[in-house]
């Protein structure tokens, strides 16, 4: 998620003895790399999110406070716009330093390989599909030939399905030949490397498309997006549906050895006494229900042996970028404070831990 829009994304929670069912084998994946991520915006240093990130120090601060959450994995954008400003010229300084803090803190990443460059796109919008997908796949295969040693899951662009972030809907199918284009280069220069299709915004009708437009064998995870609003009593029955149907389906296209990953899952959390416009499912929750909701998620998902991981979104609060309850997302507010969810998250990684 990025540029100036952004439909959140997701982590989550888990408590007591719930996590003996998780804790057994991490679902088949190596126990050693636990499942907690976050999604944050390391990268925004510009005037439409308020500097978010300036400089060095306050991203030192941040991944510090990751560290000490018992965040192991960070969503991170790699934005073309920024890697390559004019075709095939290239500048990976920004994302070096990223790279390299989150690295030195043990952190793992996630790369997200997103939006067009606007030299790129037919209209020149960073939502609008590059007008030739082999720009695409050059960008992403320089991005992933630098990082190889570092990262090795690479996301391809966000919420295809959402016409937010690729403005030219047509059912997945033009997604699906970039999505094959990059996973078939991206395994030349990195063997290793595992690819998931872009997190989805639309649920179980997206997964279906994916299968039906032919992609089955150009990604190695899936990945998808859940938001409910925490305080409808039917959220969390919908938040355990969503991945066992979804390995169903994958199950009926022989993919019953691949794993799910939620990539976005999250609410806000809201200080009392604080106004703010309603986010787009309802009543904003406050800071205590954020916390309760995440213990709430972590539980039933971790309980999924599908699911090998969980990304809250998102990490900091921003400042009045959506103008909504989506700029409390986070487990720390815009003054790097510590919220209830963050403590929450920090026990939940602890029990998780102890149980192992």
């Amino acid at each position: 998620m990025s540029k100036g829009l952004f439909l959140p994304v997701i982590f989550v929670v888990l408590l007591g003895l719930s996590f003996n069912a998780g804790a057994q084998d991490l679902n088949g994946e190596n126990r050693m790399e636990n499942p907690f991520g976050a999604l944050e915006f390391l990268h925004w240093n510009h005037p439409w999110n308020s500097y978010k990130y300036p400089d060095q120090a306050a991203l030192s601060k941040a991944i510090a406070l990751m560290k000490e959450a018992g965040i192991s994995w960070v969503r991170q954008d790699f934005l073309w716009e920024e890697i390559e400003p004019r075709q095939g010229e290239f500048d990976f300084a920004k994302y070096d330093q990223i790279v390299d803090l989150l690295a030195k803190n043990g952190i793992q990443i996630l790369g997200l390989l997103n939006y067009s460059a606007p030299w790129a796109s037919a209209s020149g919008a960073w939502n609008d599909p590059p007008r030739d997908n082999s720009l695409f796949v050059n960008y992403a295969l320089r991005v992933i030939e630098r990082y190889k040693d570092k990262i090795k899951y690479w996301e391809v662009w966000n919420e295809p399905d959402s016409g937010t972030y690729w403005m030219r809907q047509d059912g997945l199918k033009s997604y699906c030949v970039l999505l094959r284009d990059v996973y078939l280069a991206a395994k030349k220069v990195d063997p290793e490397c595992k690819i998931l299709n872009g997190g989805f915004a639309n649920g179980l009708a997206s997964v279906n498309k994916l299968y039906d437009n032919g992609a089955a064998g150009y990604f190695d995870i899936l990945n998808i997006h859940i938001f409910e609003l925490p305080q409808d009593p039917a959220a969390i029955k919908r938040v355990m549906a969503y991945p066992r149907l979804a390995y169903k389906i994958m199950s009926r296209h022989g993919d019953a050895e691949k794993k799910i990953w939620v990539t976005e899952i999250g609410s806000p959390g809201v200080k009392s006494g604080v106004s703010v416009n309603n986010w787009w499912l309802g009543a904003n929750p406050d800071e205590l229900q954020q916390a309760e909701w995440l213990k709430e998620i972590f539980r039933v998902l971790l309980k999924d042996k599908a699911v090998a991981r969980i990304f809250w979104a998102f990490f900091r609060d921003c400042n009045k970028h959506w103008d909504s309850g989506i700029d409390y997302f986070g487990l720390v507010r815009w003054d790097y404070s510590l919220k209830p969810s963050f403590v929450a998250y920090q026990e939940i990684v602890k029990s998780w831990k102890k149980a192992e």
